[in-house]
């Protein structure tokens, strides 16, 4: 595949950047059919991406339905059959400024003054469009093979949320139609897997417009895995001696003005609320309130590590293009805990939590995951607080437990708390790119600026330790994951419905009530269908819709016999057994919470 950079040059593309070439080009192509359909157009990035790529565009009031999408697709395919040369040009940075004036593009003008440096600029340029850019790009448009857009959504200008906010359109280009076509089939699978459709079919939760975006409503089936996740991760973190408590979901404008987080973290909360002239915030998460728990009273080293954990309800004002369901929303829960420790205890105390993380992923089966050591970025004076000499502390006290302890990690800058390090564990879901679903951060930051103190065994006051950490994550992101792992075929102990009872018709109804009092008295969720449907659709609905574990068909034999017929959700028939079998079977598969 051969390529041109700026300077003109022509050659093979190496393999390895063969897709984001392809993804740049494809960039410009589409930017070039946007400017044919719609000439108001202005035109600020247009990246590739990991997955695709996209252009943020200036359409003035001008909103794009899914037509335009895909008019846009069709023009771009015009252009590639045209086979268009792909032409490279450097011009000084008068002449640059020039060219961008003469078109019209202020977005580009406003970029080169942001490059204050530059003294030249390159640009590319496939038939009449023309864009200012690093390259290298494809020599031809007819080297782009095979590229679709996707969707439309909305991004402010620099990422500032105070400038203007553009029309970001999406595509994904590939190296040929099999690629796209594999492409296509995963993008059919993650709509099957997608939680919020899953949600929807099994009644799990809801939003409405009314209540508030980005403000999900659990439905009885989803409160019921919500509660067994809440009762399955306090139970471990109790045994391990942790000490759980329940604080407002509200704190003062003061409260966060000393945690830093109104200085670092303002953009994303909600606004203050002002009340008998004090403010308040709803409050994004929850350290602040547990450092004055544990200021609350003296403390000595014989009290240490103090581990105070809490499940709360947090509040971020995410912008309306990220809320996904309950993966991503406003409010959501936070298995989330604080140890205060000495500087001794920090290695055994990461050691623990990292155990209790791998162990909650043994029992729910996750195993594609990695370990981050997330730093800060040095030249970010806006996000991180500025101490260099307490970064550097903790991030190397953190690398240094983590490799003492074995853990293989990579490192990535910019992604830490802006309060200290944190080792982020991200798993890679059945389909879409990889997120976090636990964190252990190191801080040496919060507990200074709340004044924090222990008594040590030399008589002395000194500053703990705090270790931030939540295993699950939020309870609502873990389960949006293991809805979609899943198909929302959950394991026995946390499916919300877990056993069906069908009679085949109301003979054999008086029989089937008696096995649903006997199920329900042991304490099992179970439902009794007592519709005059046909046995073959109260299974197939059962199957597909409830996705019930365990089905029991009761017909004449069966009642005759005083038994009951066990089929699974999978379609497996276990026959025939008697009511007490299967109730031990069943109580000891949510016992040990069996995969």
């Amino acid at each position: 595949m051969k390529i041109i950079y700026k300077d003109g040059t022509v050659a093979e593309c190496p393999q390895e950047e063969e897709l984001h070439v392809i993804r740049h080009t494809a960039a410009h192509i589409m930017a070039q059919a946007i400017k044919h359909l719609f000439p108001e157009a202005d035109f600020a990035y247009g990246p590739a991406t990991q997955n695709g790529f996209y252009y943020d565009v200036d359409l003035g009031d001008r909103k794009l339905s899914q037509e335009d999408l895909e008019a846009i697709e069709k023009e771009m395919k015009k252009i590639v059959k045209q086979n268009l040369p792909v032409k490279s040009f450097i011009l000084n940075r008068e002449d640059s400024k020039k060219l961008m004036a003469e078109r019209g593009e202020k977005f580009k003008l406003e970029h080169m003054d942001d490059l204050a440096n530059e003294t030249e600029f390159s640009f590319f340029q496939q038939g009449d469009y023309i864009d200012m850019c690093l390259g290298p790009h494809l020599t031809y448009t007819k080297a782009l093979k095979a590229f679709k857009v996707t969707q439309q959504s909305g991004a402010y200008w620099k990422n500032d949320s105070s400038r203007q906010m553009l029309t970001r359109i999406n595509g994904v280009a590939f190296r040929n139609a099999d690629e796209l076509a594999e492409w296509e089939k995963q993008q059919q699978e993650a709509r099957e897997r997608d939680h919020r459709k899953i949600g929807r079919e099994m009644q799990l939760f809801m939003t409405d417009d009314l209540v508030g975006r980005g403000l999900p409503m659990f439905l009885p089936n989803g409160a019921i895995i919500w509660e067994e996740l809440q009762n399955y991760i306090v139970q471990k973190e109790r045994r391990l001696g942790y000490q759980h408590v329940m604080t407002p979901c509200v704190g003062s404008v003061e409260l966060y003005k000393t945690s830093g987080h109104w200085e670092h973290y303002k953009d994303n909360m909600f606004p203050a609320m002002e009340l008998e002239n004090e403010a308040y915030v709803l409050r994004p998460m929850n350290c602040p309130h547990h450092m004055r728990i544990y200021a609350s009273r003296p403390r000595s080293y014989r009290n240490l590590p103090l581990r105070i954990g809490e499940i709360a309800h947090d509040f971020r004002f995410e912008s309306s293009g990220t809320l996904k369901g309950i993966e991503r929303a406003r409010h959501f829960c936070q298995n989330d805990a604080h140890l205060f420790c000495t500087p001794e205890q920090i290695k055994d105390e990461v050691a623990k939590v990292c155990d209790l993380i791998f162990d909650a992923y043994k029992d729910f089966g996750i195993t594609d995951y990695r370990c981050v050591l997330s730093l800060r970025d040095p030249a970010d004076k806006k996000k991180y607080h500025d101490d260099d000499a307490m970064w550097e502390t903790a991030e190397n006290a953190l690398r240094q437990v983590l490799t003492e302890l074995d853990i293989h990690f990579t490192e990535e800058i910019g992604e830490a708390a802006f309060y200290g390090p944190k080792l982020d564990v991200n798993v890679k879901p059945a389909v879409g790119a990889e997120y976090t679903l636990s964190t252990c951060q190191l801080d040496f930051c919060l507990p200074a600026k709340f004044d924090l103190r222990y008594i040590d065994s030399d008589g002395t006051e000194k500053c703990p330790v705090v270790i931030h950490r939540a295993i699950l994550g939020s309870l609502d992101r873990f389960m949006a994951y293991l809805i979609e792992e899943t198909k929302g075929r959950f394991p026995l102990w946390l499916a919300p419905l877990q056993v069906k009872v069908l009679p085949v018709s109301e003979k054999t109804l008086d029989y089937a009530r008696e096995i649903y009092n006997s199920l329900a008295n042991a304490g099992i969720r179970v439902q009794l269908d007592e519709s005059n449907e046909k046995i073959g659709y109260k299974i197939r609905l059962a199957q597909q819709e409830d996705r019930v574990p365990y089905m029991l068909i009761i017909g004449a034999k069966e009642a005759e016999a005083g038994c009951i017929s066990v089929r699974t959700r999978a379609g497996e028939d276990l026959g025939a057994m008697s009511l007490a079998d299967f109730t031990a079977k069943v109580l000891e598969e949510i016992r040990s919470k069996a995969k």
